[in-house]
């Protein structure tokens, strides 16, 4: 992940909510797009095209064995997305505490 967005692909990766639901199964534990697909109503090469998007942003790593190659969650970017939640969740705290502290202080008591 480049640039100065790095949250960016991480969203949108998990925009679609079968790149949502891989995850899902694969933070429980690592599988292949063979055992994915099979608990989807899509084909293997669908899901194998969700696992890169996934992949390219950062949420997955992909181990081959051979011919078999399994894919496992990477938290690492997923953390950053949840900061950048968190700071932006902070900024509009701290702005609702203000307009509570405004509105209390402008009411008629």
């Amino acid at each position: 992940m480049t640039g100065t967005d790095p949250a960016g692909p991480v969203f949108e990766a998990l925009a679609d909510p079968v790149r949502r639901r891989l995850l899902s199964q694969l933070s429980a534990s690592p599988a292949t797009a063979t055992e994915l697909a099979a608990g989807l109503p899509i084909s293997r090469q669908a899901v194998t095209k969700h696992l890169s998007s996934l992949s390219e942003a950062g949420l997955l790593e992909r181990e081959r064995l051979g011919r078999i190659v399994r894919y496992r969650v990477t938290p690492d970017a997923l953390g950053e997305a949840v900061e950048w939640i968190a700071r932006v969740g902070d900024g509009w705290d701290a702005r609702l505490d203000n307009l509570a502290a405004t509105l209390r202080r402008g009411a008629p008591g």
